[in-house]
């Protein structure tokens, strides 16, 4: 898909640097990311984990070939809804450098039209509390905060 100059495409082996350098940089997330090549495995095990799943897939935002921005996706259904299949939209991440130039909203709308081409009955997410800036731009998506999320760390 291209939006404007901004091409979104599935995540390769070769791209897992640049997402990783951009999850590395986050203040707010806290997830621990690091660009120590000691750690490089890590994440390539997981991308081989998340590429051989059917249900899930990691995606890159890129201009010109270089990437700016990744977002992941999982489809799930459920016995709620009738039964229905919903998308999950996981990790979105501009590069902090790009903010505010159209790519974080190419990729949600990306994800918004992969649903619907799919005929998933929603699409949801979860945002840091702390990121007000993003709760803004989902709200101005047409994302509406309606559950409280809780997560548990078990390591």
């Amino acid at each position: 898909m291209e939006t404007e100059s901004v091409t979104i495409r599935k995540a390769g082996h070769d791209d897992v640097p640049a997402i990783v350098a951009m999850f590395a940089s986050d203040s707010l997330g806290g997830h621990g990311d690091t660009t120590d090549p000691a750690a490089l495995p890590g994440y390539m095990a997981a991308f081989r984990r998340i590429e051989q799943s059917p249900n899930e897939t990691l995606y890159v935002a890129t201009k010109d070939g270089e990437v700016f921005g990744t977002f992941q996706t999982l489809i799930t259904t459920t016995l709620t809804g009738r039964g229905g299949s919903s998308m999950i939209i996981e990790a979105v991440h501009t590069r902090a450098d790009c903010r505010g130039q159209g790519i974080g909203e190419a990729m949600i709308r990306f994800c918004l039209d992969e649903a619907r081409r799919q005929g998933l009955r929603q699409v949801q997410l979860t945002s840091n509390a702390k990121r007000t800036d993003a709760h803004r731009f989902y709200g101005r998506l047409g994302f509406e905060a309606s559950h409280i999320g809780f997560k548990l760390k078990l390591k």
